[in-house]
């Protein structure tokens, strides 16, 4: 039986890499979720015959498109944009955009297929969509990503809406960009809607919205560990990555009694064996938000270390929490983490670990996280501003909280119901993609072959 099903995922793979050549973080992610998913399609027919994984890996709508701007020398610049509408069948699309010279039509087809199995667990109504440019907003001027995001969205407009695609920001897309851009919106549309999520509390923006990916993916962490009576409390946490979610990943964990001794940026990490308190905390958050400087100024600021080039996944813990980009983690990392006893990965980021990386922890057994459930706090509190704004009516913060830690609450449910193996194991990898993928398919089979 398992040599029939690797046949079939197999020939899926041939299909998909067929239809899409060079987009290797698609395939990755497709590979990932067909492998999985297959023992459990086979056992359930009606997936089979509807061909559903096979429709779910065709995005319903691409859009790419150019972004002409002009740069504070009186230049023309030319970008490339992109919207990945996934899939509706249960919601108006939803996903960020990412503003990064490495965007490319493989890595947003990945990020937005993970968006749908994501989407489907918060239990909320969105559907799976992903977009942005190889704009880099790094070094540009305030006037200069203005004028970029005026014209990204002057063409992005014609192709979303509150009930047909709300977009969200992503690596490269915080406040500053998610208000550029819902200005123009507004000013082409002639209309105040919820159609961009991350905005400011200013205008219509939800509390605890920056925060919301970072807090969710230690509420899961916590989850994961309550289940084996234990807790945070005291534990090492290595967190990768410094920007929103890594800075409210660590605020959380000090919250709950955890220690951070790491973070970093595309140039290597520091390693504070100390540990980052609140005051260290709130420096590094005037570093990236403000000042929009480099990690290595911490280490020079407090006698941490720092080591160029490097991942922090070398230094012993507890609890790794990826937090930056994808495919950051290795397979000699994952080993190294194993081996200096850490026992908890919950992914911060969209797939930060590889393939291979992948097998290691789950063949340790250790409590692994994959991103689609462990990063869902970011879409569930954008799922949350819709709310708020269909409903003309902002939460308190305490409100938004409680309702992201019963979100969190709830795929960790989910992802134990579907990936219980044992007594004393659960397969979360496994849980995350059955439970993600009923809802979307079912969905799929009432709608008809559309």
């Amino acid at each position: 039986m398992a040599d029939l099903l690797n046949v079939k995922v197999d020939e899926l793979m041939a299909k998909v890499i067929a239809k899409n050549p060079n987009e290797t973080e698609f395939h990755q992610a497709v590979q990932e979720v067909a492998a999985s998913l297959m023992p459990f399609i086979n056992e359930n027919p009606k997936y089979l015959n509807n061909k559903v994984l096979e429709r779910m890996v065709e995005p319903e709508r691409v859009i790419i498109f150019r972004v002409p701007w002009i740069d504070d020398k009186g230049e023309v610049q030319v970008n490339r944009g992109f919207r990945i509408e996934m899939s509706s069948v249960i919601g108006p699309y939803k996903g960020g955009l990412r503003f990064h010279p490495t965007v490319n039509l493989g890595i947003l087809k990945f990020l937005a297929f993970e968006q749908v199995f994501k989407n489907s667990l918060t239990t909320l109504p969105m559907g799976g969509g992903k977009g942005g440019s190889d704009f880099d907003p790094k070094g540009k001027s305030d006037n200069e990503v203005m004028r970029f995001c005026q014209s990204f969205m002057t063409e992005l407009q014609r192709h979303i809406g509150p009930n047909t695609d709300v977009p969200a920001g992503d690596i490269g897309v915080g406040g500053r960009e998610i208000g550029y851009l819902f200005g123009q919106y507004k000013r082409i549309k002639n209309e105040f809607t919820g159609v961009l999520t991350g905005k400011g509390i200013e205008y219509s923006g939800s509390l605890i919205r920056p925060e919301a990916t970072g807090y969710g993916t230690v509420y899961f962490a916590q989850e994961m560990l309550k289940l084996k009576n234990d807790s945070l409390e005291g534990k090492v946490v290595v967190i990768s990555g410094s920007g929103n979610v890594a800075q409210f990943a660590t605020e959380k964990v000090l919250d709950m009694g955890g220690k951070v001794v790491t973070l970093s940026d595309s140039s290597g990490f520091i390693y504070d064996k100390d540990g980052i308190d609140r005051e260290k905390l709130e420096y590094v958050m005037q570093l990236k938000n403000i000042r929009r400087g480099r990690i290595k100024e911490y280490a020079d600021k407090y006698g941490a270390e720092y080591h160029e080039g490097k991942t922090p996944w070398g230094i012993a813990c507890d609890v790794a929490l990826p937090c930056a980009t994808q495919n950051e983690l290795n397979e000699d990392d994952a080993k190294t983490l194993v081996k200096n006893g850490c026992f908890v990965v919950a992914e911060g980021a969209n797939m930060p670990s590889t393939a291979e990386a992948i097998d290691v922890f789950l063949e340790a057994k250790i409590l692994y996280a994959p991103g689609k459930a462990a990063n869902a706090g970011g879409v569930a509190v954008s799922g949350l501003e819709m709310t708020q704004n269909s409903m003309r009516l902002p939460w308190t913060r305490e409100e938004v909280d409680e309702r992201l830690q019963q979100i969190m609450t709830s795929i960790h449910d989910t992802c134990v119901k579907y990936g219980r193996e044992d007594e004393n194991y659960i397969d979360y990898q496994k849980g995350a993609n059955i439970g993600g993928f009923i809802k979307v398919a079912e969905a799929m089979i009432a709608q008809g072959v559309v």
